[in-house]
Order: structure tokens, then C-alpha cells, then sequence
């Protein structure tokens, strides 16, 4: 029963945050994946039984990090429960990029916000290139105005860092906190009506209204500013480095994906670069 199985998962829990020194979020998702499973593989699950949840996915059609997280899971609980298990990893495929927005573009969604509120969280995503959940996890203290960077709490890489922003990004934040207020502990964005925290979901509503209303064609979510940020420098000239400390990233070959789904920035630095033969 589902009464049952809570004991175990509260302390595989206890187990992820005191053994493996594991974040909030990543011991969620393990516990999750396991409470998800356990009626098909059951609270003791064999190693055989385990390999057999993994082929299921792999028919099923499961992405890839779908099937990664869930071994790892099972992985760790395995090994938790004192019977260690060790999965093969299917190989990651290199997905390209597609759909980001141009310059042109993202100043039509700028412009297709209604108030200042919405205009300053569309442009902060476009020139900072944050994650969904760093936006909404902004506090007033991490604007520094004078030094054109916001100050980004840990989230998917546990890792605090600075994101620079433009000055034309800089004056919509200054004049939004003029009109917000607040204390410096204060999130930055909150909703208007109720005053609880920005959510994720309404983030993604705005940003898709905001398309619709610009006349965008192509399907535009929050993330996809994030990538337009990061082709948009590329095509710019921006370093690979100075992209990949921008977004956040922990590796460089996730930086790369950039130059992997733009062509026309190839074909740019071919033609500058060229050797001349005759």
C-alpha cells in the first residue's frame, strides 16, 4: 500500500541528503522515481527486475535522460537498500537546436508585453539567458544595477554565479524597482494579486501570450530565450567560454550544441578564415 512504503522512502531520503550529501531537488526526483516504480518492481527489487523496467523503457520509446535519471535512481536505492546494481547508459544523442529566436524577433516580444512588469521578466530571460526556475528565484538584493550582473542562486548545477546583463536591461530593471518597492530580501517578481512567488507555469503562460500577441509564428517558451541568447552571441562573435560562463554551464561540450546547430556560423568563420590557394 502506499502507507507502507513511505517509511522506507522517508529514510532513503534521509539516507540521499546525511550519505550522499544530495540537493532538495535531486533527492526529490530520486524518491519520486522510486515511489513511481515500486508497484512494477516492488520495495526489494531484483536485479532482474530492475534490467526489466529498463527494457520496458527503452520500447516504450523513453528519452534519453529519462532513462539515465531513472537508472541512477534505481542505482542509488539499490545500493541503499544493500543490494547494489550497476546499469549500462544508453548513448546521449546530440540533439540540434532549432526554432531560436532572431534580435528582430525577441524585440517584437519585448515590445508585446502589456506592463512594465512583464516587459522587465521577458527582457531579463532574452539578455540574461536564465533557466524558468532562476527568474523566478531572483530576490531584489541579487540585481546589481551598477554592475550590470544579476547574482544566480545555485539551481541545476549547484553552483552560484554572476550573469551579465545589458544596459537597455539594466534601465527597464531600475525603473521596475522604482515602481516595485520592496525589501532587498523581497523576491523580484511576485504576482500582483495574491503576492506568492512567480511560478514557473505562469512564466511559460506569459511568455507564450506575449508570442501570440507579437505575431510569432514559431512555438516560443522561456527556455527558448536562453537558447536565442546563446546563438545570438555566437553569430555576434562571443567567445565559446564567455558563452558557456554566461549560461552556466559546467562543461564546454554543452556549450557546443550552439555551434553544432549553426551552420551559418561555421560558414562565417570558413569564410574569414579560409586559406587562400590560388
Amino acid at each position: 500500500t502506499r502507507n507502507s512504503i513511505e517509511p522506507t522512502l522517508v529514510r532513503f531520503a534521509r539516507h540521499l541528503h546525511a550519505r550522499r550529501g544530495l540537493c532538495e531537488i535531486t533527492v526529490q526526483n530520486y524518491v519520486s522515481a522510486i515511489r513511481r516504480l515500486e508497484p512494477v518492481i516492488g520495495l526489494q527489487p531484483t536485479p532482474k527486475a530492475v534490467e526489466q523496467q529498463i527494457e520496458r523503457m527503452h520500447k516504450a520509446g523513453a528519452s534519453y535522460s529519462h532513462i539515465v535519471n531513472t537508472s541512477i535512481a534505481l542505482e542509488v536505492y539499490c545500493a541503499f537498500i544493500g543490494r547494489p546494481i550497476k546499469q549500462g547508459r544508453p548513448q546521449k544523442p546530440r540533439h540540434l537546436v532549432r526554432g531560436t529566436l532572431s534580435e528582430a524577433e525577441i524585440t517584437l516580444l519585448i515590445a508585446a508585453a502589456r506592463t512594465l512588469r512583464e516587459r522587465t521578466m521577458i527582457a531579463t530571460l532574452a539578455y540574461a539567458g536564465l533557466r524558468n526556475k532562476e527568474l523566478c528565484r531572483l530576490r531584489i538584493r541579487d540585481v546589481d544595477l551598477g554592475g550590470q550582473t544579476l547574482h544566480v542562486q545555485a539551481t541545476k548545477t549547484q553552483k552560484d554565479r554572476y550573469t551579465h546583463i545589458s544596459s537597455t536591461c539594466v534601465s527597464l530593471l531600475a525603473e521596475y524597482l522604482r515602481e516595485r518597492g520592496g525589501q532587498l530580501g523581497d523576491l523580484l517578481f511576485v504576482c500582483f494579486r495574491s503576492g506568492k512567488p512567480y511560478s514557473q507555469q505562469n512564466l511559460r503562460k506569459l511568455v507564450r501570450t506575449a508570442a501570440k500577441r507579437a505575431g510569432l509564428k514559431k512555438r516560443v517558451y522561456p527556455h527558448l530565450l536562453r537558447h536565442s541568447l546563446a546563438t545570438n552571441l555566437l553569430h555576434r562573435g562571443a567567445h565559446l567560454l564567455a558563452i558557456k560562463e554566461q549560461l552556466g554551464h559546467a562543461f564546454v561540450e554543452t556549450t557546443m550544441i550552439y555551434v553544432h546547430s549553426s551552420p551559418e556560423h561555421t560558414q562565417l568563420q570558413y569564410r574569414m578564415y579560409a586559406p587562400s590557394y590560388l
